[in-house]
């Protein structure tokens, strides 16, 4: 089975989001998170734990970082154009991630977001869902640490 390519990233460039799809995007719901931060940046999130994702920050000053919550996740967004892009959760070598259904380019018609509410769940059900559901073993290049994750 062929896989589908995306690409997407922030308003301005700075940051750039790769993936590809094991199934076709309409095979996909995105998950809006009810949490007051993902509300107000109006994010939908999907992910596929088959698939592959790789992240560029294209300007290292742009890459803003942010923990909410439990902060056991760190929420990427561009600090010129202020697009949420991704959430990554990081153990050992091992990132996990989930992309903002918004920053990807042209419609790749996804249907409609459903809301979640992952702020009901305890810290370690929150890191287990993720490892089943995001993507896994994701790269992310130029974020200034001098090495591809």
């Amino acid at each position: 089975m062929p896989a589908h390519a995306l690409r997407g990233g922030c308003h301005c460039g700075a940051i750039r989001v790769e993936l590809e799809l094991p199934r076709e995007p309409a095979a996909y719901t995105p998950r809006a998170c009810d949490c007051s931060f993902c509300r107000k940046h109006g994010a939908a999130y999907f992910s596929d734990p088959a698939g592959r994702l790789h992240l560029e920050v294209r300007d290292q000053t742009a890459l803003g970082r942010y923990r909410q919550g439990n902060a056991l996740a760190e929420f990427l967004f561009c600090k010129c154009c202020g697009v949420l892009v991704a959430v990554i959760y990081a153990e050992d070598a091992r990132r996990y991630a989930t992309v903002n259904s918004r920053v990807i380019d042209g419609d790749p018609g996804f249907p409609d977001a459903t809301t979640v509410s992952p702020q009901t769940l305890a810290p370690d059900d929150k890191v287990a869902r993720w490892k089943a559901v995001w993507f896994g073993g994701v790269t992310l290049a130029g974020d200034g640490t001098g090495q591809a994750k």
